[in-house]
């Protein structure tokens, strides 16, 4: 009778645990209230927390640590966590070690390349609405000057630089933009003094690429125009914010889960542009005239169906020596390991 009562209880437990919601984990890199690239991450696991309901439970940690990866990984798949997201290249080998503990666990890292079994990497081309942010800001600069404020010198950040370059060469090829380094993702002190220099240097449109709104803040303080990243940050430059590159991690989290519900979730390396929604361009302000945006939404299309390529060539480097011939384009290999810059940018990558 023990035995029976025993298996009975075992059962439902097993039952209990099946039938309870899917319980999906994201680790952040940085704190949710960033307004940047974890802000937009978690605006993703509020949307698919109201999508799917009872469904499924979430959680997050913020400010993890690549030195605390590991454990965190390790307990959260020991807490019944079904579905990982981590949310940053910083823990990519992290994910990938954890993942071969728990096969039977999903894990997937943001902006990597890394995948395996139960393993997936995921990531938007942004570089793409850095392409038409740049055609607003080649149109609206009055001195043909352009200030970049950029986190670190990898390949994706070089990419987007390029991008939205080559934006502004299309509308104003006597535009130059100028980049400087923070060799951090989210730092305000450090991004408001990189956008003040720029402005100091002449540069009447600043195009941040960090987490913080404290670049636009510093444009606004001065009445520069201004040009956000990750989410729209309007709100902290309402009388000189333009546009911003903003991700929409909702839409790649939503088909993500529902592949996990219906079971069939299979790893990929998912790289999605506009026609997947999953990046996009924030609302343009009534300070871009009417024809921009009118160009801006065309070539938003062109891209969209696949009619136009913002790296298809010619392209010069900064050297005026031709890197991509006319009719050729730069392979997805050659953009993910991409380390020069287009004809148009000042500054330089460190090594």
């Amino acid at each position: 009778m023990k035995k029976y009562l025993l298996l009975v209880s075992m059962l439902l437990v097993a039952f209990l645990a099946f039938a309870g919601p899917l319980k999906v984990a994201f680790l952040y890199v940085g704190p949710v209230g960033d307004d940047g690239w974890t802000y937009s991450q978690n605006l993703g696991r509020l949307y698919v927390q109201n999508y799917f309901g009872d469904k499924i439970q979430t959680t997050y940690i913020e400010s993890v640590s690549m030195t605390d990866a590991v454990n965190v990984l390790q307990t959260l798949a020991q807490s019944g966590y079904k579905v990982i997201y981590t949310t940053s290249f910083d823990y990519m080998e992290q994910t990938a070690q954890v993942a071969k503990l728990f096969p039977d666990v999903i894990f997937e890292n943001c902006s990597g390349y890394l995948t395996s079994q139960n393993m997936s990497s995921y990531f938007g081309r942004i570089y793409e609405p850095e392409f038409l942010s740049g055609l607003v800001a080649g149109a609206m600069t009055k001195t043909n000057k352009i200030g970049y404020v950029a986190a670190f010198p990898t390949p994706e950040v070089v990419r987007g630089i390029n991008a939205f370059a080559l934006g502004v060469q299309m509308v104003n090829p006597h535009a130059t933009v100028q980049v400087v380094w923070v060799n951090d993702w989210y730092n305000p002190p450090t991004e408001k003094e990189a956008a003040l220099s720029l402005i100091g240097a002449g540069c009447d449109v600043i195009k941040s690429e960090t987490d913080s709104p404290a670049p636009l803040q510093a444009a606004a303080s001065k009445g520069v125009y201004c040009i956000g990243y990750n989410t729209d940050q309007s709100s902290y430059a309402p009388k000189t914010f333009l546009t911003a590159s903003v991700f929409n991690w909702g839409i790649y989290y939503k088909n993500d889960i529902q592949n996990v519900l219906d079971n069939t979730w299979k790893s990929q390396n998912f790289w999605g542009g506009l026609d997947t929604g999953v990046v996009g361009l924030a609302p343009m302000s009534n300070l871009v005239p009417d024809q921009v945006q009118k160009l801006v939404n065309a070539m938003e299309e062109a891209m969209k169906d696949h009619t136009f390529n913002p790296f298809a060539g010619p392209i010069y480097d900064q050297s005026g020596k031709l890197v991509v011939p006319a009719g050729q384009s730069v392979s997805d290999q050659d953009l993910l390991s991409m380390n020069w810059f287009v004809k148009g940018v000042i500054g330089n990558i460190p090594k």
